[in-house]
């Protein structure tokens, strides 16, 4: 083979390579996968919602949550990081026996700017051994970091048996400026029944102290949730489906959940 044809196959796989791992990215626009893919988006049964909290376990900041949960009488699904669970496996264990979901959030909060399925995997494999160590049952649910989906997160997921859920209402609440006011006020303008809420309980990836903006909308959340009607409570009590176990397809781009 001569130069310029090489040149241009090794252009056509890169480029090939590219859309698999960038393209499953637009699932991130909300107005695409809420139109497009309505489980992805979180959007379950009409008289509940779902509350979600991601980047924990965090000993500074979860207990304050499962205080107030419990308060509230409300259990919740956490999206966890599997190096922060090994780590503080005992705050994993209250999460679990106050009757919480745990879900994977991958082993670390990493940004998915090159394609790595080999790691994806191992990472998403690692996750799910940690949860599945701690609570005795595999984890359902799979929200990669920044909630960005690529081709090798999303084969990974398959493989591990997660059904990816993103959000459909979040309260901006990692911001240095965010307040409970200003989080609640985010949340309501998109709430509605079959909404998957997503707040944070950890300030390991926003502005440092962040996690007290949500903690303090959370009272007024659920009261404005049970003023409509709404229950409130973990994502295996959504009415979404599950994950389907057979691995992904070896090539080309990724099934999208049904």
């Amino acid at each position: 083979m001569n130069a310029v044809p090489l040149r241009r196959a090794l252009l056509c796989g890169a480029l090939a390579t590219g859309a698999w791992h960038i393209g499953p990215a637009a699932t991130w626009l909300p107005a695409v996968r809420g139109a497009l893919w309505p489980a992805l988006d979180g959007q379950g049964a009409r008289g509940h919602v779902a509350l979600t909290f991601d980047d924990g376990p965090d000993p500074r900041s979860t207990p304050y949550f499962l205080r107030a949960l419990d308060r509230l009488s409300v259990r919740a699904t956490f999206f966890v990081l599997g190096s922060a669970l090994e780590r503080h496996s005992p705050l994993g264990r209250d999460i679990v026996a106050q009757g919480h979901e745990l879900a994977v959030h991958g082993w670390q909060h990493e940004h998915p700017w090159y394609p790595r399925p080999v790691r994806d995997v191992h990472d998403l494999r690692r996750t799910v051994e940690a949860v599945r160590r701690l609570t005795g049952e595999r984890p359902l649910w799979y929200r990669p970091p920044y909630g960005i989906l690529t081709g090798g997160r999303w084969a990974a997921a398959r493989q591990a048996g997660l059904r990816p859920v993103l959000w459909s209402a979040w309260g901006h609440d990692w911001t240095a400026w965010a307040s409970p006011d200003t989080v609640l006020s985010e949340l309501t303008r998109t709430l509605r029944g079959g909404t998957t809420v997503l707040l944070h309980d950890s300030d390991r990836t926003g502005a440092r102290g962040s996690w007290r903006a949500p903690l303090g909308a959370l009272p007024d959340l659920i009261t404005a949730c049970r003023a409509r009607g709404l229950t409130v409570g973990p994502l295996h009590e959504h009415g979404l489906p599950r994950a389907r176990r057979p691995a992904a397809p070896a090539g080309g781009m990724p099934l999208l959940w049904r």
